[in-house]
């Protein structure tokens, strides 16, 4: 707990740890994870020895790269034979407390379970999430992200009382309810994907409410890219007259374990609880300082469904400079620079959405939403990629000057040059949840 009410820092002892005394504490736990998995997981034994590895390998930290990844797919296929959670389910089932299963947004969703001590273990943690960007005892926490099964919205509640907040634990819906609460609830800190911040900016403006009609200060954004592109994030930030954080999680691992500080540097990573490694996709090997790669996760603390390497698929770089905020863990700065299985291939171009993001966000006369459509014609065989943006005044929705300036823009940014379609604002759906902006037609 922090030493006082003003400290930077929720868990000074932990957070400033000198790198050796941390990573020392990582490799007594890691090797408790390994033994753990290895004894009493058959999942996990099995693809030990068939990668011929033993937990008595595990001699220092750096072993763990001996040890084989696990993929979202492989975990699917494992619940699918071995229903209802897979043969990685550790805790009795007297210890279990929630189940909590990924968004699904990519496929079957994979389940995971959290038992007693996991559930106090994720709220200690988020609590030090949302301490870190500036949450206090008194707030008043408006909770938009989904509640129910969908995990980020637990966590966040569990920290928030922790830290003795008033929560409005209202979930990723009823928009006019939202906009009604900041503008009378009191409402002081706001937690949101970022597609679903910018819908209630955009619905604050159109009721005439101004952003200091409202007694918001703090927003803090995850479950999708954007908070990172520097439009998006000034976007959200003047249209709610915050300061705005990023915030990032996996259901599989932890589903709000990383944020942005005060000093918005990038990512800070919950290093006591969980081993981070940034891998090269092309030759599995760990990634220097400062190289991009494979976000790769291993469980040091989790009791009841723990991952031992899980391979994220998002790109980030690491750095384990001292942050200005005193915290000694590694960060990523510009946080998650895109996933995988989002990259787009077009004409020998690879781009990924937060770039066609970071493009049309970058333009006053665009609305915030845009679509990626990509089909294939059928006479000739030929792709095509069509990017769909609103025009903010929908008189001016087929100017042509603006089309050419965009698709420059894309050019530049992208390598490519995709076709340009600018639809009346308030034609492309809005989007309470993680948005979905590739239409796959090919």
């Amino acid at each position: 707990m922090p030493h006082d009410g003003q400290s930077r820092l929720y868990d000074p002892e932990i957070e400033t740890m000198d790198r050796e005394s941390l990573r020392s504490l990582q490799f007594e736990r890691l090797k408790w994870q390994i033994r753990r998995c290895y004894d009493h997981s058959s999942f996990y034994r099995e693809r030990f020895e068939r990668h011929g590895v033993h937990p008595d390998d595990l001699r220092t930290l750096a072993d763990i790269r001996r040890f084989p990844v696990v993929t979202k797919e492989e975990l699917r296929e494992e619940q699918r034979r071995h229903p209802p959670f897979g043969r990685y389910t550790l805790a009795p089932q007297s210890a279990w407390r929630e189940l909590h299963p990924s968004s699904g947004t990519t496929g079957t969703p994979v389940n995971t379970i959290w038992s007693e001590r996991d559930v106090a273990s994720i709220a200690n943690f988020t609590a030090r999430t949302i301490w870190s960007f500036g949450v206090r005892p008194g707030d008043t926490v408006q909770n938009a992200f989904s509640y129910g099964l969908w995990v980020a919205g637990m966590s966040v509640h569990y920290a928030a009382a922790r830290l003795g907040c008033f929560v409005i634990p209202i979930g990723a819906t009823m928009t006019e309810r939202q906009v009604s609460y900041l503008s009378t609830g009191g409402s002081t800190v706001l937690l949101a994907t970022p597609s679903y911040a910018l819908y209630i900016a955009e619905r604050l403006r159109q009721q005439g409410v101004a952003p200091g009609d409202i007694p918001l200060r703090i927003g803090c954004f995850g479950g999708e890219p954007g908070m990172e592109v520097e439009a998006t994030r000034r976007k959200i930030e003047t249209g709610l007259g915050i300061d705005g954080y990023d915030y990032y999680g996996l259901a599989e691992i932890g589903p709000t374990m990383a944020s942005e500080c005060h000093a918005k540097t990038g990512l800070h990573w919950t290093e006591d609880h969980h081993l981070i490694e940034i891998v090269n996709p092309e030759t599995m090997e760990p990634c220097h300082l400062g190289e991009v790669g494979i976000v790769v996760i291993t469980h040091l603390t989790r009791e009841a469904t723990p991952m031992v390497r899980y391979w994220t698929n998002d790109y980030a770089r690491i750095t384990d400079d001292p942050c200005r905020c005193g915290s000694t863990h590694v960060r990523s700065p510009g946080g998650i620079l895109g996933r995988a299985d989002d990259m787009i291939i077009y004409r020998g171009a690879k781009f990924y959405p937060i770039q066609v993001e970071k493009v049309v966000r970058s333009f006053a006369e665009l609305g915030d939403e845009f679509r990626i459509e990509l089909n294939t014609n059928r006479e000739t065989g030929v792709s095509h990629c069509t990017i769909i943006v609103e025009h903010l005044q929908a008189a001016h929705a087929r100017d042509e000057s603006l089309a050419e300036r965009v698709r420059r823009a894309l050019r530049e940014e992208l390598l490519v040059t995709p076709s340009i379609e600018i639809r009346p604002w308030g034609t492309l759906e809005r989007t309470t949840f993680k948005a979905q902006r590739i239409i796959d037609l090919r």
